[in-house]
Formats: structure tokens, C-alpha cells, sequence
């Protein structure tokens, strides 16, 4: 029979301890908040974040941005199409116009959706309502545009994002000046997609050209890797993008430093609202392994990158 071993409480008498002031601590009196008060500025609700955890990852993002904006590196928005359904284009575009953004790169139904609201004024459709009918995504003028568009670009050398920023800004659509790919073709600015064949609703269109999609996304995958390849210094934020935006930044990453390009201290930030795997890795973790710093940013993008528009006019004017 096993006799089971019996405790005795052991006794506290003789613990050892040590002075509260020679301890390190992680947290002190000047990093916590101050209240804010009614009518406070953006600079005065930046100034009296606690300097601590996320609010600390965020200022120093901010800083990051701003000191690649000074010292004129590349400042890198690679995103999903969520951030546009979001609301947030009239902000991209403003930081686009202020030389902050210096490129996008997006998936591939960021163009459905910017096109759509540059042409009605509306997008995002009720996908449960519409595939119960067989209906979803089959807006004739989307499939039909942007198809059209991407094998016109493609014949003049262009990738897809310049075939649809030259469309955009060219028409008279309506709501045109809400279009990123637009303002980006008007800029100047390198608009890149990177589109997974099959994944976007333009693809299930008569219209659909399976050559000049892959070759106009390829074109844009070897634009994006000359951005890339310059980035030292500078900074990419990968916003929203949980698979391809991740894949396709490593990708690029990859062919700089094999052709010899410097690109090692540089600035990842990952926004989301949940963190993922690939843009942990991809972005976050591998980039940086030798050198550089990466941040992950939680939260609602319709939050977050509005805060982050607002901090970085204030730290650049």
C-alpha cells in the first residue's frame, strides 16, 4: 500500500527580501497617462498616452515614419481591401499627397472596391444574399471595366495598378477622387496588385483575360520588388492583409538581398485587428531576424489608422 508523504506549512519566518526602491521595475510614475481634458488637441492626446506597451509601440511607430519621412526612405502601405471598405481611402490618399506613403501595394480585390466607389459611390455587397441567388459578384460594370482595363494596360507595359489608376483618372466617374489608384497614377506613385487567380470576383466575368492578369500582376510583383529593394531605412506597414500581402512582401524581400541590395534595418508594423500567423512571421519575425524592428499594432483599422493618419500629421506638419 502507498502511504501518501505528509506536509507540514512551511514557515515564512525566514524569507528574504529586499528594498522596494533598489528593485528594477518596469513600470514608473513619469510613463503613466494624464487625464484628458475638454478641448484637448491631437498633440495633447498624444502627450498623455502612458508610455507603455501598445502606446509605446505606437509613438515609436509614428517616430519610425516620420524620421523615414525626413530622411526621404521609403514609407511602404501594403494592405487588404478591408481598410477601403472601411472608410479609410480619403486618408491614404492624404498621406499619399503629403509624400508620407511613398507606395501600395494591395490584393487584388482592393481595385474591385476602390473602382466600385470612384464609380457608384458604393461597394460591398450581401455575399449571403447574393450566393444563395448565384448572384454574387456578378456586377457586370466591375467585371467589365477593370477586365478591360488590366488588358489594356498590360498591352502598354503596365501592371494591373496602373492600368486601373490610368482608368480611374481618366474617367468621368463620379466619385472618382476617392480612388488611392487614381491619385497614385496622378502621383506618380508605384500602385501595385497582387492578385491570386480565382480569388476575385472579376475573374468569374466572360471579360476575364487569364494571360494578361497573370502578366499584369507579375509586371506589379517585379515593381514591387524594385520598391522593396530600396527600403532600406524605411518603413512597411502591412495593413490588414492576412495571407497574400504577407507571402508576396517575403517574396520581394527575397529577391532584393539575392541581387545585393542593402535592405536590413528597416521598420515592419503589422495593423490588425487580430494578429496573424503569416504577417508575424513574414512581416514581423523573419524581416527583422538580422536586423531592423517590427511592431504589431491590434485594433479596428476604422480606429487605428485614423489615430495613425492624425499622429503623423502632427509629428511631420
Amino acid at each position: 500500500m502507498y502511504l501518501m508523504k505528509r506536509y507540514k506549512p512551511l514557515s515564512l519566518k525566514k524569507i528574504k527580501t529586499c528594498s522596494l526602491t533598489s528593485r528594477k521595475s518596469k513600470v514608473s510614475h513619469s510613463a503613466i497617462a494624464t487625464p484628458a481634458v475638454k478641448g484637448d488637441t491631437m498633440k495633447a492626446f498624444l502627450r498623455k498616452l502612458p508610455d507603455i506597451l501598445a502606446a509605446r509601440d505606437f509613438t515609436s511607430v509614428v517616430r519610425c515614419i516620420a524620421n523615414a519621412h525626413k530622411n526621404r526612405r521609403p514609407v511602404v502601405l501594403g494592405m487588404g481591401a478591408h481598410p477601403i471598405k472601411a472608410g479609410l481611402s480619403p486618408l491614404i490618399i492624404d498621406l499619399m499627397k503629403r509624400g508620407i506613403i511613398t507606395a501600395l501595394a494591395t490584393n487584388g480585390a482592393c481595385i474591385i472596391h476602390d473602382f466600385e466607389i470612384a464609380y457608384v459611390g458604393s461597394t460591398s455587397e450581401d455575399v449571403d444574399t447574393e450566393l444563395c441567388k448565384g448572384s454574387f459578384g456578378m456586377a457586370g460594370d466591375t467585371g467589365k471595366y477593370l477586365n478591360k482595363a488590366i488588358r489594356d494596360g498590360v498591352r502598354k507595359g503596365y501592371g494591373i495598378g496602373k492600368s486601373v489608376g490610368e482608368l480611374i483618372y481618366r474617367s468621368r466617374f463620379r466619385f472618382k477622387k476617392t480612388s488611392i489608384f487614381a491619385h497614385a497614377f496622378e502621383l506618380g506613385i508605384p500602385a501595385t496588385v497582387h492578385v491570386a487567380i480565382g480569388s476575385d470576383i472579376i475573374h468569374m466575368h466572360s471579360e476575364a483575360d487569364g494571360s494578361a492578369i497573370g502578366e499584369g500582376s507579375f509586371n506589379d510583383f517585379k515593381l514591387f520588388a524594385a520598391v522593396v529593394s530600396d527600403l532600406e531605412a524605411g518603413v512597411y506597414i502591412n495593413l490588414g492583409s492576412a495571407v497574400i500581402m504577407p507571402e508576396v512582401f517575403l517574396k520581394a524581400l527575397t529577391i532584393a538581398r539575392n541581387l545585393g541590395y542593402k535592405v536590413e534595418n528597416i521598420t515592419t508594423v503589422n495593423m490588425d485587428f487580430i494578429q496573424h500567423y503569416r504577417p508575424r512571421e513574414n512581416v514581423l519575425r523573419r524581416p527583422t531576424l538580422k536586423k531592423g524592428t517590427a511592431y504589431a499594432l491590434t485594433g479596428h483599422h476604422e480606429i487605428m489608422f485614423p489615430l495613425l493618419g492624425a499622429a503623423l500629421i502632427e509629428a511631420i506638419g
